[in-house]
């Protein structure tokens, strides 16, 4: 059993019970949303489903990944995540910002947030102090390359041991700066400066990870290798999330980072029934939308 200490707060992650963390993008220019949430209502509205969906935390993001735009300011990304955050503490939500800005992590973690997720790899070590600062998780994640840039490094035909030092260098990083070793989380990185292949055999070696002792995050959802593996666009990709996200959690993931939560939560339960980890729920049997549809559409 893993435990993560977010601000204060203990949380206990069992084997095959991740928790699961729901994507909301409060940016114009995400490769993977179906549909933007152009306004604050619509990002709260959504986040809110998903909690009722069964997320456990909701990660806000306000700049997108995509290295074919430009850098976000600072201060435009803040005045996208900060009032979201304030309006989901307020409804009692844990909340995840997405960011590798130390200006926005510290603003949102002003507002609430209880988890900074850096995909920058700690790129600016600042982003550690916020995290000791203030006793937020912090995620520390595998990338060789900068923020928005395109870059597939060599890894001598190592990328799997890249991946594993890298961590362990950055979490040492954290803890010089006073981040409490229960508040890191690590994420392999698939997709960042990886090819597909390279992400497939990262994913494939994760119980590598957990010689860090840390949880890990595994981020499948709507993934270039996805598409690579299927041939479908992004908004296609459901079965192959599900796909990898039961790999990842057959081998040791703790954290699921999703779009659709509403199919990873079904998709967990239902294996872990399978496999005998949790007794058959009570149902009504009377409930006849469980057995067929309707002639009458009802």
């Amino acid at each position: 059993m893993s435990v993560l200490r977010l601000r204060g707060r203990s949380v206990a992650i069992e084997p095959w019970r991740p928790l699961v963390m729901g994507i909301v993008n409060a940016n114009p220019d995400s490769f993977s949303d179906a549909r933007r949430l152009s306004t604050l209502d619509e990002q709260v509205a959504h986040a809110l489903a998903l909690v009722a969906q069964g997320a456990d935390v909701i990660d806000v993001g306000g700049e997108s990944g995509v290295t074919y735009t430009a850098a976000t300011d600072a201060a435009v990304e803040a005045g996208r995540v900060v009032p979201l955050v304030e309006r989901l503490v307020a409804e009692g939500v844990t909340v995840s910002v997405d960011t590798w800005k130390p200006v926005v992590a510290r603003a949102a973690a002003g507002a609430g947030a209880a988890i900074v997720n850096d995909v920058s790899g700690l790129r600016d070590p600042v982003l550690a102090d916020v995290a000791a600062e203030t006793g937020a998780g912090l995620v520390v994640m595998h990338t060789r390359a900068a923020p928005k840039a395109v870059g597939f490094p060599d890894y001598g035909g190592d990328v799997v041991g890249d991946v594993v030092a890298f961590l362990q260098e950055r979490l040492a990083l954290a803890r010089a700066r006073g981040v409490a070793a229960e508040q890191l989380i690590v994420d392999p990185g698939p997709d960042f400066a990886k090819s597909p292949a390279q992400s497939v055999e990262v994913l494939r070696a994760l119980e590598r990870l957990h010689e860090l002792g840390r949880p890990i995050l595994l981020a499948p959802s709507r993934k270039y290798f996805v598409g690579a593996i299927t041939g479908r666009e992004p908004a296609d990709r459901l079965a192959g999330t599900l796909a990898a996200l039961g790999d990842g959690v057959a081998r040791g993931a703790a954290i699921v980072r999703v779009h659709d939560v509403a199919a990873a939560v079904d998709y967990l339960r239902v294996r872990r029934v399978m496999a005998g980890l949790e007794p058959m729920p009570d149902f009504d049997e009377g409930d006849e939308r469980l057995k067929w549809i309707r002639a009458d559409g009802l």
